[in-house]
């Protein structure tokens, strides 16, 4: 069956996304990757856990070129291996295999592994390119697309990287049959972000097919993909480098990076402690009576039936001054006044801004983390 193709639309920078089921196996999957390739020399980056699944196909996909000549590393897997030493081990591979300018990097995994290639892309003899072939629905649905490439530091979620695009994003949705229930998860949290900051009609698409989503059926995830990359793409076309729009693709990102660094790298998924940090955005929008409790209850609704938290977790050591202070070196402080995205209005509509009564943050950091120390 032919893949669904989206294009994002960067001018000379931009690029194709395919969608399909069993791309690599009927979809002409090999071809594509092989038609993205520039250059002779390939290296392909996986983590430990979806090596033993899925890179000798990639692999022996791109053999199919004889002109091709096709090395791979693997990387340990979870967000707490996010670092510079892993970029620098990805450099000393390159190096070693002697890439030259002309190579192409292959991210094959989750958000780490896009996240961190990309980046290695971006510096390695200061540009290669890259392709993406995500394996979560979180690399799926957002961080695959786009351009934001990078890694962690101990202080700060991604505040190490560059935007970097990728020569093409090739999605198949075979290989979220060996994601875990958790993993799978924790996507979905950035596909209902879509619903409630742009997109209501897809909003209510997701409450009408989240049982089928749950459940895994193959056209839904594809129909879930295919609009998610879209809204992706609308907006990455608008505002590549986040100078305004973009930067309402992270709605809960702020809370929810304070999460991921107060509990430590790892121990929520991305797009649990994202979850969450929804809830918190949602709670704090309607705190300052910009929407109303029907849609702050739908919100909360949907992150529950996707199996997400909407609540920190029993025993969570985070006070209200460990949220102050991860969010004080948030990317989104601008002239140290810290901007957020909240809900606005109806269903999808939105707004990033530093402009909102402090006491409602106040109040909705009260609600949902511990009392400061006194």
């Amino acid at each position: 069956s032919e893949p669904v193709v989206v294009e994002v639309g960067l001018g000379d920078r931009g690029y194709p996304i395919y969608i399909g089921d069993k791309l690599m196996d009927e979809g002409g999957g090999g071809a594509l990757l092989r038609k993205h390739v520039t250059g002779q020399q390939v290296l392909v980056v996986t983590n430990d856990n979806i090596d033993k699944w899925y890179l000798d196909k990639y692999v022996n996909a791109l053999k199919e070129d004889p002109n091709l000549k096709v090395e791979s590393f693997v990387i340990p897997d979870g967000e707490e291996h996010k670092t510079m030493e892993v970029i620098m081990s990805i450099m000393q591979k390159a190096l070693e295999c002697r890439l030259d300018r002309k190579a192409t990097f292959v991210a094959l995994g989750g958000g780490v592994v896009g996240d961190m290639v990309g980046f290695a892309s971006a510096i390695y003899q200061r540009g290669v390119n890259f392709i993406q072939v995500p394996t979560t629905v979180m690399a799926m649905v957002d961080s695959s697309v786009g351009g934001k490439t990078g890694c962690n530091h101990p202080l700060g979620k991604n505040m190490i990287g560059a935007f970097y695009q990728p020569q093409a994003v090739l999605i198949d949705t075979a290989t979220l049959n060996t994601l875990p229930d958790r993993e799978y998860c924790s996507g979905l949290s950035e596909v209902i972000k879509y619903g409630l900051i742009r997109d209501a009609d897809f909003f209510e698409w997701q409450e009408e097919n989240m049982g089928k989503l749950m459940a895994r059926d193959p056209a839904s995830m594809i129909t879930m993909i295919k609009r998610s990359c879209e809204n992706k793409a609308e907006v990455v076309a608008q505002d590549e480098r986040e100078g305004g729009v973009r930067a309402t693709l992270n709605l809960g990102h702020t809370f929810g990076h304070a999460v991921e660094t107060g509990l430590g790298y790892g121990e929520w998924l991305h797009g649990e402690a994202v979850s969450v940090g929804t809830v918190m955005a949602v709670d704090m929008s309607k705190r300052l009576g910009w929407i109303d409790d029907e849609l702050a209850d739908r919100a909360t609704a949907l992150l529950k039936r996707a199996n997400l938290p909407v609540a920190l977790p029993e025993g969570c050591p985070l006070t209200v001054d460990d949220f102050r202070n991860t969010m004080a070196i948030d990317k989104k402080v601008a002239n140290g006044v810290l901007r957020l995205i909240l809900l606005d209005g109806e269903l999808g509509g939105c707004k990033f801004t530093g402009e909102y009564d402090r006491t409602c943050l106040d109040e909705t950091l009260e609600a949902f983390a511990l009392p400061n120390e006194a």
